[in-house]
């Protein structure tokens, strides 16, 4: 059932950065910001948790919670190392993720070679 709500909630998530690209005129990229803005908040405000709670991997995979990773960093960071916290916090909580992105999109750019228009 895990696996169910996970998938739902990711779709869901999908869908509505799928109808803001066909019904507004915000470009994607905004929309991918947008997501982390709001993990972000969410997380920040403290409600982000119990979706996680709920939602599994269709919370903490998408955007929203990457958002949500960056805000609960810098809370833990101000937490341990006071107003520093506020700009190594975030970097250091997604660190892994960060990382994993450059070197799987690095070794992709190695294997596949650009097409031009």
């Amino acid at each position: 059932m895990n696996f169910l709500i996970a998938f739902l909630i990711g779709g869901l998530i999908c869908v509505v950065g799928q109808i803001f690209i066909d019904k507004t005129k915000l470009t994607p990229a905004r929309i991918m910001v947008g997501y982390v803005v709001t993990g972000v908040i969410l997380g920040g405000i403290g409600v982000y948790e119990a979706f996680i709670e709920f939602a599994g991997a269709g919370a903490t995979v998408p955007l929203l919670g990457f958002g949500n990773t960056l805000a609960k960093g810098v809370r833990e960071a101000i937490n341990e190392k006071g107003a520093i916290g506020i700009l190594t916090g975030g970097l250091i909580a997604s660190a892994g993720g960060i990382t994993a992105a450059v070197v799987f999109g690095y070794l992709n750019a190695m294997i596949f070679k650009p097409k031009t228009k």
